[in-house]
């Protein structure tokens, strides 16, 4: 229990929060409520909307540093992420890296109190949340990112993982850090896998001191406005340095290994486990390509498209083969089912913590090789129907898990390889975030079991409060709510959508038409020569479809300066 203490941190609204932080007298908020730039998506399905969507923007300086102060209001939709929130946030983080580009020195401080996407305007969300975590990546080049959890609601859904993205993590005990809420986990696993009643079970897995103790966040703090500062200060100042968690991967992956899945775990275990990690990571119980028995069309695309070129990967679930379309080398990942996964809840092909060290390691891998000669193409084949959802994925955090694959991919981008999703099934919430939205470019296939969503229809129902023909209906009036690929496209974000080709039971001639699709991606992308996702906002789709999150950036530019 935290103590009350007069100057509370977690107590404040965003907008105080902003000014406890920053030097007196050098607050400037852009796009603020006198703006009233609200989101046009809540009125219509009988929601209020607020005047800044609930994200505080403000320029100024901390400690005589600029910076740039993002603080996300709780109070307001449980802080979640729609189409101008993330807007705001991404269109502030981008506009803080071309003056960084410039030679400026602005810090950017993440205060995160939100659950993630907002479920009403779904996709909308999805597409922010990769743009915000795409900003963080390129900026950790100039200067450190600092996120800060203080409370009530903590970081959670897609924007845990933008936390993880971040150079230093900071939180007060009553912060909480997590991919998947209580709430999600108890619908989609059941209450004996997490109760979400059970508050001392919620802490001790996911709060400030466990997050801390266990190597998932740098600095605890206590509740109170000052020391709030000093420990950013810190940050700042170099006093916090060390390698990116999303650059850890082999003590990650030491982590995972020496997790017995036959035995209980508990926080005191994992925080032990973590200060005796291993230098090195080899996954003893991991069965032989001939023991597997896997389904799915992400492990039948994988094997057309690689044709003959063999699997070099070592975790049964993420396949990697390094191949040829046309004159052009590619790497080929997917992520399959596993039923002898170690982590049972990622057995059914969810994106998991193995996964996500895994698809890590090997896209780093494909950049480090390809340092000084050509750039091969990075196709990640997307069929992940969610993140895994289960104690021992938030114990042994999954949020940051995810943050190294979003990492390694939006590096890989940022060097200079195409990067290319290839969407022949689902893709679901975290898992397409970190493994297909950091792509250039993004293809798809025109199939009903083709889906974009941030969540299962069960679990939104239940966090809306709505029923599921309600869920229904509210998608035909918001198509960034709707499942279907072709609402999806509607947001302009496709590269394109491939008709005429045979989704579960592909042949040589789908295969061709899809090798024709990743060469006109390169192409493209090799043409336009931009290495960030502003192409997802130029498309004629994404001028209806994203016109709010393209009036934001230009309401923003005319502001900053």
């Amino acid at each position: 229990m935290i103590k009350t203490i007069k100057a509370s941190f977690v107590e404040c609204d965003a907008r105080e929060r902003t000014l406890g932080l920053l030097d007196e007298g050098t607050f400037r908020e852009l796009l603020g409520p006198i703006d009233e730039f609200e989101s046009p998506h809540l009125e219509p399905q009988g929601i209020v909307p607020q005047s800044d969507d609930g994200v505080v923007v403000a320029k100024g300086k901390i400690n005589k540093q600029p910076s740039l102060i993002i603080s996300i209001e709780s109070k307001f939709q449980g802080g979640g992420i729609g189409e101008v929130s993330g807007a705001k946030i991404a269109g502030a983080l981008e506009l803080a890296l071309e003056e960084c580009k410039r030679g400026a020195h602005i810090i950017p401080v993440l205060v995160f109190d939100t659950g993630g996407v907002r479920l009403q305007e779904a996709n909308y969300g999805l597409l922010s949340i990769a743009e915000i975590s795409a900003a963080i990546v390129a900026l950790k080049h100039y200067v450190p990112v600092i996120g800060v959890v203080p409370g009530k609601v903590g970081a959670f859904g897609g924007m845990s993982i933008t936390a993880g993205l971040c150079s230093a993590i900071i939180m007060t005990r009553e912060g909480r850090l997590g991919l998947n809420g209580p709430e999600v986990i108890e619908q989609e696993a059941g209450i004996r896998e997490f109760d979400s009643r059970n508050r001392p079970l919620i802490w001790g897995t996911i709060g400030g001191e466990q997050r801390t103790a266990s190597g998932f966040a740098d600095i605890l703090v206590e509740d109170d406005k000052q020391k709030m500062k000093e420990a950013i200060i810190s940050v700042m100042n170099g006093q916090t340095a060390g390698a990116p968690r999303t650059d850890q991967i082999r003590q990650y992956e030491s982590l995972m290994d020496s997790i017995d899945p036959d035995q209980p775990l508990s926080p005191e275990k994992v925080r032990e486990l973590w200060h005796q990690r291993k230098e090195s990571c080899v996954n003893k119980n991991a069965p032989s390509k001939d023991e597997r028995n896997v389904s799915g069309r992400g492990k039948v695309w994988f094997d057309l498209l690689r044709d003959d070129a063999p699997e070099i990967g070592d975790v049964p679930s993420v396949q990697v083969a390094d191949g040829m379309i046309g004159e052009k080398k590619v790497r080929f990942i997917a992520v399959i089912p596993d039923p002898q996964n170690q982590f049972p809840r990622a057995r059914k092909g969810k994106f998991g913590l193995l996964e996500g060290w895994s698809v890590a390691k090997y896209v780093q891998e494909a950049i480090k090789e390809d340092e000084n000669s050509e750039k091969r193409a990075i196709i990640a084949i997307v069929d992940v129907p969610s993140q895994a959802y289960g104690y021992r994925e938030e114990l042994l955090g999954i949020h940051q898990a995810c943050a190294a694959a979003t990492a390694a991919y939006a590096s890989a981008r940022l060097n200079g390889h195409p990067v290319i999703a290839f969407i022949p099934g689902k893709a679901i919430s975290g898992a397409f975030l970190s493994h297909g939205m950091q792509a250039n470019r993004l293809i798809a296939l025109r199939d009903d079991g083709v889906n974009v969503h941030v969540m299962s229809k069960q679990s939104a129902a239940r966090i809306t409060q709505r029923t599921l023909e309600e869920l229904d209906a509210a998608t035909r009036e918001v198509p960034a709510m709707a499942y279907d690929i072709d609402s999806f496209e509607k947001l302009g974000a496709l590269f394109s959508l491939v008709d005429h080709v045979e989704a579960d039971h592909p042949k040589e001639e789908d295969r061709n038409i899809i090798y024709k699709e990743i060469e006109k991606a390169i192409e493209d992308i090799e043409i336009d020569q931009s290495k960030d996702l502003s192409v997802r906002l130029k498309t004629p789709l994404a001028a209806s479809g994203r016109a709010a999150s393209i009036l934001v950036r230009e309401k923003l530019s005319e502001q900053w300066s």
